[in-house]
């Protein structure tokens, strides 16, 4: 094959965005961060982190290894910040400043912007996240609940048949 035909593809990092645009437009992979944002159909805005810390409920974009993570911060501490996913129980201790590229300022669903600064959210973060304690339970009590629905599900289908 000719090397002069073969298209020139140049990865950009989510580092390079930031520095070079200060913000950066994407859509999340994974669903740590459901039901706030579902994987692959809402597309989020992210914005530079300056050196403010972030503050208690900022949706944070950091760096572990060569892995991205957008999680929450749900305690800002001397040393770094407590941050756990909207989906997950568990909760990462050993996030500091220096890990953190950039904080979520906008999600975009359905043609709709939602913001840290409007109601419905806030009453969303505060009721999730004041509560983590028993966020555990909360999530167990669906993955079960959604098991069982779908095995019933399954069920009347194979009766079906």
């Amino acid at each position: 094959m000719n090397s002069m035909n073969e298209p020139k593809v140049k990865l950009t990092t989510f580092e390079e965005l930031l520095a070079r645009d200060g913000y950066f437009v994407y859509t999340n992979v994974g669903g740590s961060m459901l039901p706030l944002l579902r994987q692959r159909q809402d597309i989020i805005e992210i914005h530079a982190k300056g050196p403010e810390r972030c503050k208690k409920y900022d949706v944070a974009l950091y760096k572990r290894g060569e892995k991205y993570i957008l999680h929450r911060v749900l305690k800002v501490l001397p040393q770094g910040y407590l941050i756990a996913g909207d989906n997950n129980a568990f909760i990462e201790r050993d996030v500091t400043d220096d890990m953190i590229l950039g904080v979520m300022t906008r999600v975009l669903r359905n043609g709709k912007s939602i913001t840290p600064d409007k109601f419905w959210y806030r009453c969303y973060v505060h009721l999730w996240c004041d509560c983590y304690p028993l966020r555990f339970f909360i999530l167990r009590a669906l993955r079960i609940a959604w098991a069982v629905g779908h095995r019933i599900k399954v069920a009347v289908k194979k009766k079906a048949q």
